[in-house]
């Protein structure tokens, strides 16, 4: 008969994000056929017992326990793949699977050197045989499609080097273009988008800055709601909020799939940034499981080296 210890430990090791590889391997290869019956009946969260006494597998329980299992093979193939060809198979994935996924797009777009997105897009041509641009103008009908394909198609100036009046000028810019009864047409607005899109991240988060002092809110603040434009925001001008709060999301109690796979995206794809700016939630050391957070953890740690 199986302990209570044993079963609360094979609940424990699918109760997080992950699997605790090590205590399923202890528990099972050390138990026999009535072992594993007693496991069965004991477990809850696996197996379910019919009106004939029969342990069986619950099959949506199962289904979650392959995901969990499949988070740490997509971890290891994107810290693989080179970054121009994960970047831009991330891109693809994002615009097939519609607009609640355009923030990745956002992600690679805002987040990397001019270089580093020029890379991507080269990395697109060769493995779709488009352009990153022609497939979103192709699949994206919304709104969000002017400043999709703007983000992706800029080769923003890296270097040092402020007019703080031009930035003073667009903050006032983007306030009016809001604040006028304006706001849900900022997708459609042309200086919006170009100062957006071709700006400078220098630039921009002097922008940003005037933008906080000058007004009532903060710019973050008066895009609350707008999606798209305060990812967009956020990830060009103070990227450790934008990061905290999709990792954040992933470790609630609550967190839907969607969300807990945003957790291996930003960690393997943004390391350095999230080493950089220090803002790894606590929870991710006490919620993850076995090789996963192994790896996870092992992926935080080698952030600062080049």
């Amino acid at each position: 008969m199986a302990l209570p210890v044993d079963i609360e430990a094979l609940d424990k090791a699918f109760s997080g994000i992950g699997v605790d590889e090590k205590s399923l391997i202890s528990i099972l290869t050390n138990s026999n056929e009535e072992h594993k019956k007693s496991l069965r009946k004991g477990s809850s969260k696996l197996f379910i017992e019919d009106a004939k006494g029969f342990e069986r597998s619950d099959q949506s329980s199962i289904k979650i326990l392959k995901h969990q299992f499949k988070r740490f093979r997509d971890a290891v193939m994107l810290s693989v793949l080179h970054p121009w060809e994960r970047d831009a198979r991330l891109i693809e994935k994002a615009i097939r699977k519609g607009p609640k996924h355009y923030n990745v797009i956002v992600e690679m777009a805002c987040t990397r050197s001019s270089d580093q997105l020029l890379g991507a897009r080269k990395a697109y041509h060769s493995l779709f045989h488009h352009s990153i641009e022609e497939h979103l103008v192709t699949h994206i009908k919304g709104r969000e499609r002017k400043l999709l394909v703007a983000l992706v198609s800029a080769y923003r100036f890296d270097g040092p080097g402020v007019n703080e009046d031009v930035a003073k000028s667009e903050a006032q810019i983007l306030y009016e273009a809001i604040n006028n009864g304006e706001k849900n047409k900022l997708l459609d607005h042309e200086d919006a988008i170009m100062i957006l899109a071709t700006r400078s991240k220098q630039h921009l988060q002097a922008l940003y800055q005037h933008y906080n002092q000058s007004y009532d809110k903060t710019l973050a603040q008066d895009l609350e709601g707008e999606g798209i434009l305060k990812d967009t925001v956020e990830c060009l001008c103070t990227p450790q909020t934008y990061f905290t709060r999709v990792l954040e999301a992933a470790v609630k109690e609550d967190a839907d799939e969607e969300s807990k796979r945003a957790l291996t995206r930003v960690i393997v794809t943004q390391k350095e940034q999230l080493v950089k700016e220090g803002f790894i939630p606590n929870k991710i050391q006490d919620i993850l499981l076995g090789l996963y957070k192994d790896f996870m953890l092992a992926s935080i740690a080698s952030g600062d080296i080049k």
